[in-house]
């Protein structure tokens, strides 16, 4: 009887455990950069869960950094006027929500479009900003959410060196890595000992099942959000009002668990150390043959025409893989090169084309295989011992993704979690 009474006691706890919210050491400094308006909505989807959380953060800045579509930070500020509508109620029961004048006041606008090739550009007032909050005076790291592209980053790196050391980045990867990937190159090239969490994969384990009709997944938005408050109208707007929030997990990491340890679980995922980051260079027509790893810098060099008039580092060929077009870039001597990167598996066809007279246009195949980082070659990126990424061991798969079991076992706790904010809204 005493046995079963002591299992019993350890199922409770192992259950309380994955419910229930752990305590931050610190209260964590934090900067969102997010494409939100831009090609993906789940961006707006986890403004609002920011919005109706912010309480556990210090938060510092929030930017708007497209690297495609038309995002913009009039966006940010609409949903900021959302939550200045909610936010009376809201604050009966949540001390410490940030004024949304405060929020305005942070709120900047970050490059539009990708970088060129050489991974920046020149500084804008979300870079400036990242700059700016970076030399604070403070002792605690400033955590950069990058739900998008790294443009911002990039720059705000490049201008100001000496931030590395006070900032720490947990990307968003995976598919921002193609729009971004000559910022992210930029980055991982000269700034090898950054802290940086490389989530390409594991953040899908947060994403809403359609398939499964319970309170956590297709029927969330019915349960617990349907014609509730400002923010919750709004949220209809968005894949139906259906909560795929690709880019919250960034958020979950700041409020649960400890954000110095990104080996520790946390509702944000637990990650590995990564020694290098994979770059495949070619400079021939590539075949099927030619197997390179899933969400790595892909580097085809094409030898064309010399042409002096072609300025340095500017778009003049295009990349069409996957159904999706990619500019290239003349890097003089004849040299014409693109990178990219994709999380699409299998073998990829692919062409290189350009208008410039004389270009040997070309067409190939590239096989892309489900390991990151996996072997290394002579040509890959080393970092230092402060870069994290997707779990690889098989048991932290979920489906086909690498460490996403390490967000997937926590979200039906954090929905629910948030679903009590929801109710909070309804009963008003």
């Amino acid at each position: 009887m005493r046995e079963k009474l002591v299992l019993s006691l350890l199922l409770l706890i192992m259950a309380t455990n994955l419910v229930a919210q752990q305590t931050v050491p610190q209260k964590p400094r934090i900067l969102i950069s997010s494409d939100i308006g831009g090609t993906d909505p789940d961006d707006n989807q986890s403004v609002a869960h920011f919005l109706m959380y912010n309480n556990e953060f210090d938060t510092e800045g929030l930017i708007s950094s497209p690297s495609f579509g038309n995002g913009d930070k009039k966006e940010i500020l609409r949903m900021i006027d959302l939550y200045e509508k909610d936010l009376p109620t809201l604050e009966k029961h949540i001390q410490g929500l940030s004024s949304p004048a405060y929020l305005r006041s942070i709120t900047k606008q970050g490059r539009r479009g990708s970088a060129p090739y050489c991974g920046f550009a020149s500084a804008t007032e979300g870079s400036d900003w990242i700059v700016q909050c970076a030399r604070r005076e403070n002792k605690r790291p400033l955590y950069i959410l990058v739900w998008g592209g790294l443009e911002d980053v990039a720059q705000a790196l490049h201008d100001a060196p000496d931030i590395q050391s006070k900032i720490r980045i947990y990307w968003i990867g995976g598919p921002n890595k193609k729009w971004s990937i000559n910022s992210y190159t930029y980055i991982v090239q000269n700034f090898p000992d950054l802290w940086f969490i490389e989530n390409n994969a594991s953040y899908r384990g947060f994403i809403y099942q359609s398939k499964i009709n319970d309170q956590y997944n297709a029927l969330y938005y019915d349960t617990y959000i349907k014609d509730v408050g400002y923010l919750g109208k709004d949220f209809a707007h968005y894949y139906k009002g259906n909560p795929k929030l690709g880019d919250t997990p960034a958020l979950l990491y700041m409020m649960d668990g400890d954000p110095d340890n990104p080996a520790k679980e946390s509702w944000g995922g637990s990650f590995d150390l990564c020694t290098h980051s994979p770059r495949s260079v070619f400079y021939r027509p590539v075949t099927a043959k030619d197997t390179v790893q899933v969400y790595s810098i892909i580097e085809f060099h094409v030898a064309g025409p010399v042409r002096n008039d072609i300025p340095i580092d500017s778009a003049c060929i295009t990349l069409t893989i996957g159904k999706q077009k990619w500019g290239g870039y003349h890097i003089g001597n004849g040299d014409y090169v693109v990178r990219h990167s994709t999380y699409y598996l299998g073998t990829l066809p692919y062409t290189i084309t350009s208008n410039i007279p004389e270009f040997p246009n070309q067409e190939g195949e590239i096989t892309v295989e489900n390991i990151w980082p996996g072997r290394i070659r002579d040509t890959d990126y080393i970092v230092g011992n402060k870069w994290f990424t997707d779990k690889s061991a098989s048991e932290y798969f979920w489906k086909n993704y690498q460490g996403a079991q390490t967000i997937y076992k926590w979200r039906n706790a954090v929905m629910e979690d948030w679903g009590k904010r929801w109710e909070w809204l309804k009963k008003e």
